[in-house]
């Protein structure tokens, strides 16, 4: 039985978090890289949409994952920042469905749930807990933290 390889992908239209995994048949998490997507705040939302699926496509062909979990839209405070939001997860989804991964989405709490044990965490803890559980020497960034729990809740919801 091999590993299992999962992209976690916190979309966004200036930057967007990646973070790849793979759990083995002794059901460990390893870590196999992260970062982030930056998108020029300089261009149009349709180039910076079009960045952000050639990115995503290039991440998919490099590490080939078998699955991704990415995050279930939410209400913002700001009408703008939903919609951009709805743009680039759009725009993943498309990616990812274009390349037949397959796709499951968490809200936010559960990711939080999962990753601190506390629906209601912070972004800080929710990094240091990333951090702890994969074993990390730096704290990674917000985004990329982000997208890792993902990942993480993903592997630890599914059943092998």
């Amino acid at each position: 039985m091999s590993n299992l390889r999962v992209i976690g992908i916190d979309p966004g239209t200036i930057t967007c978090g990646y973070g790849i995994l793979e759990k083995d048949p002794r059901n460990n998490i390893i870590y196999i890289d992260s970062g982030t997507l930056r998108l020029s705040r300089n261009r149009s939302l349709p180039e910076r949409l079009e960045s952000l699926y050639n990115g995503v496509n290039r991440l998919l062909k490099e590490f080939k994952p078998r699955e991704a979990a990415i995050e279930k839209v939410f209400f913002s405070l700001s009408i703008n920042a939903a919609l951009g939001l709805g743009h680039a997860r759009g725009v993943v989804l498309l990616a990812l469905a274009s390349e037949k991964i397959s796709i499951k989405e968490y809200s936010p709490n559960e990711v939080k749930k999962s990753v601190t044990g506390y629906g209601r965490a912070e972004k800080r803890q929710v990094q240091q807990m990333v951090k702890t559980i994969l074993d990390l020497k730096h704290t990674p960034p917000s985004d990329s933290a982000d997208a890792l729990a993902l990942a993480i809740c993903h592997l630890n919801t599914m059943r092998l």
